[in-house]
């Protein structure tokens, strides 16, 4: 038989860091049964049989959050042989309140006090073996940053468990008070483990709703309830909380001694800075402009185009060596083709001017007969191939074609296997570097204890309109991708606004997007500025007018929860948290993102290959494309965009296929306008596609692509966060809903405005914009007078 030991303390008690050092790589990832809250496990180092438990972080045992009832099922239902309760030895006071609730359950308790490191650098004192005979557990120090102790705790906890040895909790409260709960406890009898009974009591007196569900036989203890709270006036579940306060008071007294000439800690003196009132926001923006700046543009792009244009393309050049002779080489083919094209176009040329990739003048060549019989000669001898040059490593789609060729395999086979399922993975795993980049600044900023004081600096605003601090983390994450800012929903306790920001986070524009806002901006705007800053104007407006809209219906009504959450001491992060967890991300994108792509990739292919040419079902030409399974399902749903503005069937498409990854939309524009392949701007098809759509429908086919439902992958997170098939649909349905109407909204309104005419589109525009107005200012109906405050601990 294994033992079960469990992890539990509050949040940001060093309790993740604790794991990860006790069981290094030995770890499992999932979700607890039912629930959206993450479950780690994993073998503790050196113990085969030792499984230990990461419990969600909490601050008591009672059902106020979900991690709080998953956490306390665990362990009543479960019943590890042992829990090493995590105790922040810098706030050691606020975390003993769990610890008193944690030793009621009948448990062996370590009890390991960590950051013990910090309390000495501050001066304060922790009388261990005081604490340990106040207590009736065992009391180890530890430091789980630097693994000091941790080893130590372990063991004990492994010994303990295995004694297999009753618990009985040696502290108890006022008279009264203990005389209610041996009174529950006796009434209970057998329906309850007799190491159990004082925990079921106390939460009986509590009037814990979610016990009594795990319970056969419910005692009345309505005569108890009545007696305390007229004894003290006061309702039971505060009596007892103050009962434990007044508990804890007493250990502190005589098992810590404060610093009391103890100075600002260098962690304050930054928060005075950082969390300031007017130079949060600056500092914030700064910081995350840096973050992507480096993670997108510099290092995370150079990554990125490396994996794209060598390993999911052509190939590249080992270690460089090579490169710039064959750019040099490449150069010089290019300024001879174009001095050669242009003789040839008019023999009376004088000068040429020539261009690089973004057709800028960078060289004019007079022309003489010597130039161009030097020109000729270079073109002859063929464009330059970087093969010839250092040692050159072709790419995967390369090295799989050859293979293919080589075994003669069938055209529509290769097709499928080169541009279903290789592009499909290539798609994916391309912006991978891009993501480890970005995900290492995320981890660092969050294990440094920067993360929390963002949530609390954003709390101010986003309270104003139904949501809560926490639920900026997953939308600023969502900017780079929406699959890990859905998945960062799982930070906030509170479950109505936990599924309204799942529902929400995918309006900011991912980077996926950016293709689409650069086609529409060059093709229909002529490049202008305004456009795509305009679109994440759009996705910010939709997110505050969501929270508005909604917190006023049944499903979410309520005001935000209180938001309490530690502002943990400032810490610089060891090298293998950071990496574990940007290791963590990044493979649940591998994993999830890339399996949802590959499949619909390879559907999409299959529909836009295959028809019915002449009566006959079978693989299509180029050229028969109308004839395609897509064409026919295009033509089918095209109606339902008439009234957007772009009801062509190849406009509807590319709109579906972009739920498939957002990248498609550009990708689909040019294979349906009869190029193979697109630049990621859209260079090629722009004339087309500025002669098939006016600019306010243009506008409008962009809005509903940065609103609508986003792509396959997200929509998988979001069904496993939401873990409802009821709340997935209704979350799909809304966002898809709110893109239809405000993309209708701005055709119709903008086409009236235009000069346009006047029809019923135009009617039902004005009505809608009439009830999205009321639905934004008609009063609230509940909780209009709760003023829920906010609050900081460290």
């Amino acid at each position: 038989m294994s033992v079960k030991i469990a992890l539990a303390g509050n949040p940001n008690c060093g309790k993740t860091t604790l794991f990860n050092a006790l069981t290094g790589s030995n770890q499992f990832v999932g979700n607890w049964p039912g629930v959206t809250v993450e479950k780690k496990e994993g073998k503790l180092k050196g113990h085969k049989d030792v499984i230990i438990m990461d419990l969600p972080g909490i601050y008591s045992l009672s059902p106020y959050t979900l991690e709080e009832v998953v956490a306390r099922n665990y362990l009543i239902n479960e019943r590890p042989d042992a829990i090493i309760n995590i105790v922040d030895g810098t706030n050691i006071e606020r975390n003993l309140y769990l610890s008193t609730q944690i030793m009621e359950l009948g448990i062996p308790v370590i009890m390991a006090i960590n950051m013990m490191d910090l309390v000495e650098k501050s001066g304060d004192k922790i009388h261990i073996d005081k604490l340990k005979k106040k207590l009736g557990c065992e009391v180890v120090e530890i430091s789980a940053l630097k693994g000091t102790g941790i080893q130590k705790a372990a063991e004990k906890a492994v010994t303990l468990a295995e004694s297999k040895k009753n618990v009985t909790p040696v502290h108890e409260f006022q008279e009264d008070v203990e005389a209610a709960i041996h009174a529950v406890e006796e009434r209970l009898g057998s329906s309850v483990p007799e190491s159990q009974k004082r925990f079921f009591a106390i939460k009986l007196l509590e009037k814990d709703d979610k016990i009594i569900e795990q319970m056969t036989n419910v005692p009345d203890v309505s005569r108890e309830i009545k007696a305390l709270e007229d004894k003290f006036d006061d309702d039971t579940e505060s009596i007892i909380t103050n009962e434990r306060y007044v508990y804890i008071s007493s250990i502190i007294g005589v098992c810590c001694t404060k610093n009391k000439t103890k100075k600002l800690t260098t962690s304050d003196k930054i928060d005075r800075v950082v969390t300031n009132r007017w130079l949060a926001l600056p500092i914030f923006a700064v910081v995350m402009w840096l973050v992507y700046y480096v993670s997108v543009t510099t290092v995370g792009g150079w990554a990125t185009d490396w994996a794209n244009d060598g390993v999911f393309g052509d190939g590249w050049h080992l270690f460089g060596i090579g490169t710039s002779s064959y750019e040099d080489a490449a150069a010089d083919y290019s300024r001879a083709d174009q001095i050669v094209a242009a003789v040839d176009e008019d023999g009376n040329v004088t000068s040429v001017d020539i261009v690089d990739d973004e057709d800028k003048v960078i060289e004019t060549v007079k022309i003489s007969d010597s130039v161009v019989a030097d020109a000729e000669k270079v073109v002859e001898a063929g464009e330059p191939d970087p093969a010839e040059y250092g040692v050159w490593v072709p790419g995967v789609p390369v090295i799989i074609e050859s293979g293919l060729d080589a075994i003669g395999c069938a055209g529509w086979l290769k097709g499928l296997i080169l541009d279903g399922i290789v592009a499909g993975v290539g798609a994916v795993l391309g912006f991978v570097p891009q993501m480890l980049v970005l995900f290492i600044f995320l981890a660092f900023l969050e294990a440094c204890g920067y993360m929390a004081r963002v949530a609390f600096i954003m709390d101010r605003i986003f309270r104003k309109f139904g949501l809560s601090g926490k639920s900026f983390i997953p939308m600023l994450i969502g900017t780079g991708c929406g699959v890990p800012g859905i998945m960062a929903s799982r930070t906030i306790e509170n479950d109505r606004d936990r599924k309204m920001t799942i529902m929400t986070t995918t309006f900011i524009p991912c980077g996926a997007k950016l293709p689409i806002i650069a086609l529409i901006a060059g093709a229909l705007f002529n490049g202008a500025s305004w456009v795509a800053p305009s679109a994440y104007f759009v996705g910010i407006a939709a997110i505050i007018c969501s929270g508005i809209i909604l917190k006023k219906t049944k499903l979410f009504a309520g005001d935000p929860a209180p938001f309490v959450m530690e502002l943990p001491a400032y810490h610089m992060p060891t090298v293998s948290n950071v990496l574990r967890s940007m290791w963590e991300r990044a493979w649940s994108f591998i994993k999830k993102a890339g399996t949802i792509i590959l499949l619909s990739t390879i559907v999409l292919w299959f529909l836009m290959n295959f028809g019915w040419v002449d009566g006959s079902f079978g693989m299509l030409e180029a050229e028969q494309l109308n004839d395609s399974i897509l064409s026919k399902i295009g033509s089918f749903i095209a109606p339902i965009f008439t009234p957007l503005g772009w009801g062509d069937w190849k406009m509807a498409v590319a709109a579906v296929t972009g739920l498939i990854a957002k990248e498609n939309v550009v990708g689909t524009f040019g294979v349906l306008f009869g190029f193979a392949e697109v630049a990621e701007d859209g260079n090629e098809v722009w004339g087309q596609l500025a002669g098939s759509m006016t600019q306010i429908a243009a506008y409008s086919f962009l809005v509903f692509n940065l609103l609508c439902a986003p792509c396959f992958a997200a929509m998988g997170a979001i069904k496993r966060e939401m873990n409802n098939t009821r709340w997935f649909w209704t979350a799909i349905g809304y966002q898809c809903g709110l893109a239809y109407v405000v993309s209708l909204c701005i055709y119709q309104l903008g086409t009236l405005f235009t000069g346009g005419g006047f029809g019923i589109g135009t009617v039902v525009a004005i009505l809608l914009v009439i009830g999205f107005i009321y639905l934004l200012v008609r009063p609230y109906k509940e909780s209009t007078t709760l003023n829920v405050g906010v609050k900081a601990t460290k």
